[in-house]
């Protein structure tokens, strides 16, 4: 059993290098660094250089919206992105065939857990495909996602099936954290749609000037801004509550302190012009925050 768990764990944290992985080709704006797919310019094996490229290159690159010419670092940026999630869906069949062997006949409903997770993670694929083929069009973006925190929550029920701790009874602590949830829900589709503004904002300047990015957004960004200090008063609010039950008080004051980085890293994007390293870390922070929160509300009864 501690080997499946600890193999779970592994998964969860693929799954977030995966996302990290995502963040990076937005950072470096490498999302057409591989104009086709699976393949990238026709090849499993993409180029180094342009002497590699095919006789037909010219068909691949006429696709691409960032780069018109042939971009060694965004191609590489890109298949190692799609590299990493293929590797993941690897892992994925042999924790699929690990649970059917192990909890068929016992626990079946893992097993089918981790059938759905394999399904979803099938579906990311196809997405990934159609996100390409939509030359990186910002809705099928943010579905693909959606996807990858759906992905990640399914490990963090199956440990949560298997580890059985005992659950707290606290019905305010379960509102609240159901309400916490919702609102962060809220919170990423305000992000949602201020990171589509960039994406266009940034695209009309050829991805330079910075400084003008946050000045020409609408006014969705004050209200993604403001209400991130909704969303933190909600979660001190629920570990002030929990300071006293010794199964949530840690928990409770990791998704502050989420939260608060969350809040740090939005305050650097606006001051400092969106520094490009603190893109992945602001999407990578809030799929945490998400996870972390979904994982604290197994907790309650």
């Amino acid at each position: 059993m501690k080997s499946y768990i600890n193999y779970t764990k592994f998964l969860l944290v693929w799954v977030f290098l995966v996302i990290i992985a995502g963040g990076v080709v937005r950072m470096t704006q490498s999302g057409m660094g591989c104009p086709d797919w699976p393949k990238c310019f026709g090849n499993w094996v993409p180029p180094t250089n342009a002497s590699q490229l095919p006789a037909d290159y010219e068909k691949y690159l006429k696709q691409q919206d960032i780069d018109h010419t042939f971009n060694a670092y965004h191609t590489w940026i890109e298949y190692i992105n799609r590299l990493l999630g293929a590797v993941l869906g690897l892992w994925i069949i042999i924790h699929v065939f690990w649970s059917y062997r192990k909890f068929f006949k016992t626990n079946r409903s893992i097993f089918w857990w981790s059938f759905v997770l394999l399904l979803l993670t099938g579906f990311q694929g196809w997405l990934g495909k159609k996100v390409v083929d939509a030359n990186l069009a910002v809705v099928k973006i943010t579905t693909h996602m959606v996807v990858a925190l759906f992905i990640a929550a399914i490990p963090v029920y199956i440990l949560h099936k298997l580890q059985g701790k005992l659950k707290v009874e606290n019905r305010l602590l379960k509102f609240l954290s159901i309400v916490a949830l919702l609102l962060l829900v809220v919170q990423i589709a305000f992000g949602t749609d201020v990171r589509e503004q960039i994406d266009e904002i940034s695209k009309q300047l050829n991805y330079t000037q910075r400084e003008l990015w946050i000045p020409r957004l609408n006014i969705w960004f004050k209200v993604h801004r403001s209400f991130s200090w909704v969303v933190a008063a909600c979660l001190a609010l629920i570990a002030f509550l929990s300071y006293q039950k010794k199964q949530l008080q840690q928990h409770a004051f990791i998704n502050v302190g989420l939260v608060a980085v969350l809040i740090l890293l939005g305050i650097t994007m606006m001051y400092a012009n969106i520094p490009a390293i603190v893109q992945p870390m602001h999407l990578l922070a809030t799929s945490v925050l998400a996870i972390s929160l979904f994982s604290f509300r197994l907790k309650l009864k």
